[in-house]
């Protein structure tokens, strides 16, 4: 059986608990979950940075944060950095996106280079390598920048307005017919305004299925990125999504006193920014935690209408399915709202991979530790490509294969460069040593904070990461293990990206004419005699 195509399925700011299929009590996934019982659940996914705009360029590019540079959201990707897309067009495959990728094009760049940024060059620059089927970040609060696609399809379903997406599908009413902004997090237990139909999950869906049918009616491969907007907030869902869930389906609070003790000062920093602080009240979560498992519902019901729709089109045989998420959230846990830092709740993910040529591993869970950047070369060589130098991340087909590749990585590790966030300003910090790195192994998480000691945890004698060790006597040896297993990695090449370990394995010097070293002509000819076995 051979594959063709893959369907990549990413949800914004959807934490790895708040499926059924990873745990979650209350919380009710029977699609994805069917997708977990026919692929591979990895336990031990983890994200290059807990913010979008970095976590998703590793992911398309399959590089750390600290080799692609794009640092923050709207950070640009500069110009030439090579990409999935790339990878994919040069193997004769199709990538598409469907939704939200948070690319930010070098202008400057394509400037410099005379590349126009509408021409077929220009637009592939500019959007990660994706063709951009229909490209929506999913946050337009400002009616005068440039419109997506979808307020044209709300205005032509009745949605009038000069900002259909704001008023409509994340703004609810009251009973006098007053605007609700679904920006406050007072109204998130109200229903968005419009039909559940007419909201961005399944309107993406549908879109997604239109690139579908298009690919397979040129005939080609394909990738097509579905990459939903939701559940990132606003938090507001449409009915009946808004109260599919109450207060006594929401996971008790994961924080604890000791935390806001002696905090680490990059930690107290975070304490203090507006969003921790609100959701750091109980009442918050109450109003907002069953919008977001709404959302998360309304995304499992078009997981259900979409593989319905792989069936029907005759794909399920060569098609690999993957399901996975750009960060977490967390949402009160730890004294924080938002995914800034590196507790389980930010950087962790879900991801599940449906590879039809694999039905003995349906329903495996996979524990080793596997990054996002891993997905990009498992992409290109399912297809029957080769992963670029680029790639840092590892493919995965061994994994599904059930095997166990000697080598895989000791660790796993994330960025973070909080200089656009309040905690700069809070500890009076210099932009560039706003960074914070993570390398954790499967038990012990360093955090590198630069101008800071480090943070430490012990994820085998305390799970929910309430405990800092990072000041601790006894945990130096651990301290410098991990700090030197952090700088093995920041040193390693990683800006080797146009020349190929291969070329430099088959190169000869003497070969190539360039005889440095050399007596005499007898002495060269005795090395070709030697090099070609004649002793």
């Amino acid at each position: 059986m051979s594959l063709r195509n893959i369907l990549w399925i990413m949800c914004d700011q959807l934490r790895f608990d708040y499926l059924s299929c990873y745990g979650h009590p209350h919380l009710r996934t029977p699609n994805i979950d069917a997708l977990a019982a026919r692929g591979t659940r990895f336990s031990r996914a983890y994200v290059q940075s807990p913010v979008c705009g970095p976590s998703r360029m590793s992911y398309y590019t399959g590089r750390y944060m600290r080799s692609h540079g794009s640092n923050w959201n709207r950070f640009p990707l500069r110009v030439g950095e090579p990409t999935l897309g790339d990878a994919l067009r040069e193997i004769g495959v199709r990538p598409a996106l469907v939704g939200k990728t948070h690319m930010a094009a070098d202008h400057a760049g394509l400037r410099r280079l005379g590349i126009d940024p509408r021409s077929q060059i220009g637009v592939h620059a500019s959007e990660c390598g994706f063709e951009p089927y229909e490209r929506d970040d999913g946050l337009h609060p400002d009616g005068s920048r440039q419109r997506p696609r979808y307020e044209q399809y709300l205005a032509g379903r009745g949605y009038p307005g000069d900002n259909p997406w704001q008023n409509w599908a994340n703004s609810a009413e009251d009973e006098q017919g007053n605007l609700l902004s679904g920006w406050l997090l007072e109204n998130a237990d109200k229903p968005a305004r419009l039909r559940a139909e007419d909201s961005e999950t399944p309107y993406m869906t549908r879109r997604a299925m239109d690139f579908i049918r298009e690919a397979q009616a040129e005939g080609g491969p394909w990738l097509c990125h579905l990459s939903y907007i939701k559940p990132h907030w606003p938090y507001i869902a449409p009915a009946p999504y808004h109260e599919m869930y109450g207060a006594d389906d929401l996971l008790p609070v994961l924080r604890d006193e000791i935390e806001r003790r002696d905090p680490h000062p990059v930690y107290a920093a975070f304490l203090q920014h507006r969003l921790c602080k609100t959701f750091q009240r109980d009442e918050v979560r109450r109003r907002v935690l069953p919008a977001y498992m709404g959302l998360i519902g309304q995304i499992d019901e078009q997981i259900g209408e979409l593989m319905q729709f792989v069936d029907e089109q005759g794909l399920s045989d060569d098609t690999m399915i993957v399901f996975s998420s750009d960060h977490g959230d967390y949402l009160g846990d730890h004294w924080l709202g938002e995914k800034d830092l590196f507790h389980e709740q930010a950087v962790k993910v879900p991801l599940i991979v449906v590879d039809p040529r694999n039905g003995a591993a349906r329903g495996a869970v996979c524990d080793a530790l596997v990054e996002g950047i891993d997905l990009a070369p498992t992409f290109v060589e399912a297809l029957g490509g080769e992963p670029p130098n680029a790639m840092e991340g590892r493919s995965l087909l061994p994994l599904l294969r059930g095997e166990q590749p000697g080598g895989w990585r000791p660790a796993v590790f994330s960025e973070y460069d909080y200089s656009m966030q309040q905690a700069r300003v809070i500890l009076d910090q210099p932009i560039r040593d706003c960074r914070l790195y993570m390398v954790f192994d499967g038990r012990w998480k360093y955090i590198h904070a630069s101008g800071f000691r480090p943070m430490l945890y012990d994820l085998q004698s305390d799970p929910e990461e309430f405990h800092d060790l990072g000041a601790d006597p006894a945990r130096e040896a651990q301290r410098q293990r991990l700090s030197r297993l952090l700088l093995d990695w920041a040193l390693s090449d990683h800006n080797r990206i146009t020349t190929s370990d291969e070329r430099i394995a088959g190169y000869d010097q003497l070969a190539s004419g360039v005889l440095i070293g050399y007596w005499d002509e007898a002495e060269v000819e005795a090395e070709r005699r030697r090099r070609n076995g004649g002793g």
